[in-house]
């Protein structure tokens, strides 16, 4: 098989550097000006470390606002724990860069998406059964990564 420079990989790398950056200059700094972060992940990773309760509650993904509350914001190389504030009682959160599937911070309309081969196979599957069909022996990234837009986000 020849060699083939991975640019979803590369980018998907390059974009979770960014996130740690970000969480490390706000685990030493605080969190500047207007800034502030919704970080959507999958509760079902296998390295997500939540209370039972709210992984009940969010059984595939769960969205955490790091805003006015937090603490014990902690970076890692493989991710970040915090303790944030659910209903006046703090819940400390382990949360693995893999699992994070969106990054927004609408402060500056910044934001990114990270979307599993997976989840365009299936949509590709619902475009057209004809194409489900057949094989595909083309190596399979984990992730590719996109800007996400902010509408969603916006009040």
């Amino acid at each position: 098989m020849a060699r083939t420079i991975d640019y979803g990989n590369l980018m998907h790398r390059a974009m979770r550097g960014l996130i740690q950056s970000v969480l490390e200059d706000v685990a030493q700094n605080g969190l500047p000006g207007a800034h502030h972060f919704f970080i959507t992940f999958d509760t079902q990773h296998p390295d997500v470390a939540i209370a039972d309760w709210l992984r009940a509650r969010y059984p595939e993904e769960m969205t955490v606002v790091i805003q006015h509350w937090f603490d014990n914001l902690e970076v890692t190389d493989d991710g970040f724990s915090v303790t944030l504030n659910f209903g006046n009682s703090p819940e400390p959160l382990v949360i693995p860069f893999d699992a994070v599937r969106t990054f927004v911070d609408p402060s500056v309309e910044f934001g990114l998406r990270f979307e599993t081969h997976a989840d365009e196979d299936d949509d590709e599957e619902e475009d057209d059964e004809a194409d489900a069909a057949e094989a595909d022996d083309s190596p399979a990234r984990p992730h590719e990564a996109e800007v996400v837009s902010l509408d969603k986000f916006r009040k």
